[in-house]
């Protein structure tokens, strides 16, 4: 098969859904030969932050002169984006073979998170790497990631999202996300919500898991225009880090302890790695500045919390106008993620990205209005991108939010590159 075609046949796995459990993706890891078994992993959940956690843990293991293997999801622009080493997206030809292997091996029904899930561990296997870090791609005990016996954890803040899969409350789900903690194994907890917090202190408890929690063990606090660190056994000013938005405080605190804990498990990372890892970090989409003309912020909140955090993060942006291109996935809380937002916006230009479970731009651009903001019916990613480039003027801040899918869409036209849009 082609590259092209390789993607498609994955692609059409989707025709399984989302079905959590461990047992298709043990059978098809045994059926490989068990690749995850000789791989050192860090797994990260949550509801928000894992994937900038995930990356900025990744670049400090990567400044400390380790082989680092990273796998995320979704991707933004194209499937590659969600298997890299130090950096480096997998290459299309190693896609098709390692997926040929995969697909032979799968047993009937194995979803496409699985298949994927299964081809980044034999490409890290097959690289040997020192470290993967595994972004999970939903839950936690469940989900297909937790296949790997990792030898430390990071729990990242907890809210509702996902709740058709993974409970109808924080407690709910917070049990789901324990899961990934490992018996006797260091669990790190960012900020949290005192019903999550209730939740993962007890599964710290019962499994023998020494927690280290933001805010009692470690911080991070912005201070002079940097980042200030106080972490277990060291002390870091002045940071910079290179994934924006001041909501990056805790994720960075959180990787950053994460990397003082794999000092103590064989791994070389003095102060000056965990300087550069931070600093170096990138997670497109999340607080991305196009510089312009106009000014294009990307970010890709998708729940209550996360619109919050971008409204509070807007704040750092000097504008005259801020104008808003947004699309929301239908199973979304679109009045959830943009409430905080609209009120800061001269117009909102209401979008569906090119995925079918997109809201329809002209139910959110009802919903827009019905909030008190002014709304264009703008249709497509393309024209909401072109109509508020019309609009905004020299010092103006043009904010595409709503869904990573939304923000990857946009991101390919600004790039002009090709979109490959899926969702899992």
């Amino acid at each position: 098969m082609t590259y092209q075609e390789t993607l498609s046949h994955i692609y059409g796995l989707a025709r399984f859904g989302m079905k959590p459990g461990l047992t298709r993706i043990t059978a098809l890891l045994a059926a490989l030969g068990n690749p995850h078994n000789g791989i050192r992993a860090v797994h990260v959940a949550g509801t928000n932050g894992k994937g900038s956690t995930a990356s900025f843990l990744a670049s400090i293991v990567a400044s400390g002169g380790q082989r680092v293997g990273l796998f995320t999801s979704p991707h933004l622009i194209r499937f590659t984006e969600r298997i890299r080493t130090n950096g480096v997206e997998v290459a299309e030809d190693t896609v098709v073979r390692l997926a040929e292997r995969v697909l032979r091996a799968a047993p009937s029904g194995t979803t496409f998170f699985e298949i994927v899930t299964a081809l980044a561990l034999l490409h890290f296997a097959e690289e040997e790497v020192d470290l993967v870090v595994l972004e999970a791609g939903m839950g936690g005990g469940l989900d297909a990631t937790n296949a790997v016996s990792g030898i430390l954890s990071v729990i990242t803040p907890i809210s509702l999202d996902h709740s058709e899969y993974l409970g109808a409350t924080i407690a709910e789900i917070s049990r789901e996300k324990s899961g990934i903690a490992k018996p006797g194994r260091p669990l790190v907890i960012s900020p949290q919500p005192p019903e999550a917090l209730e939740v993962l202190e007890r599964a710290s408890v019962e499994r023998g898991c020494p927690m280290y929690r933001h805010g009692r063990d470690f911080s991070a606090a912005w201070e002079g225009g940097g980042l200030l660190y106080r972490g277990l056994g060291v002390e870091l000013s002045g940071l910079k880090p290179g994934i924006s938005g001041r909501y990056q405080a805790a994720n960075a605190a959180s990787a950053l302890c994460a990397a003082e804990l794999l000092g103590g498990l064989g791994f070389r990372l003095d102060e000056p790695a965990l300087r550069r890892g931070i600093e170096s970090a990138r997670w497109p989409g999340r607080m991305e500045l196009f510089e312009g003309p106009p000014r294009f912020i990307l970010d890709g909140a998708h729940n209550a919390a996360g619109g919050s955090a971008l409204a509070d993060a807007l704040s750092d942006f000097s504008r005259d106008r801020l104008f808003i291109v947004a699309g929301v996935m239908d199973d979304k809380d679109a009045a959830g993620i943009l409430g905080p937002l609209l009120p800061l916006a001269e117009e909102v230009f209401a979008v569906s990205p090119s995925l079918e479970r997109a809201m329809p731009s002209s139910r959110l651009a009802s919903l827009c209005r019905g909030h008190g903001a002014v709304c264009t019916d703008a249709g497509s990613v393309a024209a909401g991108l072109s109509q508020a480039g019309r609009r905004a003027a020299g010092h103006d801040l043009i904010l595409v939010c709503g869904s990573l899918f939304t923000v990857g869409e946009a991101r390919a036209i600004l790039l002009s590159e090709k979109f490959e849009p899926f969702r899992g």
